[in-house]
């Protein structure tokens, strides 16, 4: 198997955005892992793709690196930068700026190879070069596999928990150098 190289979107990769988000949220595991359907993705219209490659291609309070092998596409991850006072994807209130990683993906094929350890020193790369000194996640309660990736990355439980619309979660973090 040839290496995994990792990398941020470009603004005009927008169908490949859209077809791996797709995959993601069609995994077996992605109904403790995605807070939307297949279905809702794929309703999504073509100018919402183009909009959130170019947000993740070049914001600084969005990003996206996507893992590829041989030209192709075999995981992601996207970082949301919140500012203080905003509320997250949830509605939770952010006491102070954070970056919070969503959306981790890795093809099935392909766990196992260092993959997601290579997107999150990208993210955390990314997060560094802004200011910010913390990496935090949500992950479901009953996603053991997710967790022992994170916690190998460096990301330990804050104590924080809550239900989501996929069930129970914990709140995972990574101080930054």
């Amino acid at each position: 198997m040839s290496s995994v190289a990792v990398r941020r979107v470009r603004s005009d990769e927008w169908q490949a955005v859209r077809e791996l988000r797709l995959e993601s949220t069609s995994d077996p595991d992605a109904n403790i892992a995605f807070l939307e359907t297949p279905a809702q993705v794929a309703a999504r219209s073509e100018q919402f793709w183009r909009e959130r490659a170019e947000l993740a291609a070049g914001s600084e309070t969005a990003a996206q690196f996507v893992a590829v092998v041989d030209d192709a596409w075999v995981g992601s991850l996207s970082v949301l930068v919140r500012a203080t006072g905003q509320t997250d994807h949830l509605g939770r209130f952010v006491d102070d700026r954070r970056a919070d990683v969503v959306g981790v993906y890795v093809n099935p094929a392909h766990r196992g190879t260092g993959a997601i350890d290579l997107l999150l020193a990208a993210a955390a790369e990314w997060v560094t070069s802004l200011g910010l000194t913390r990496l935090s996640l949500d992950v479901h309660r009953d996603n053991p596999r997710a967790q022992g990736a994170y916690r190998r990355a460096g990301f330990v439980p804050t104590g924080e928990t809550f239900t989501s619309v996929i069930g129970p979660e914990i709140v995972m973090a990574r101080p930054l150098p």
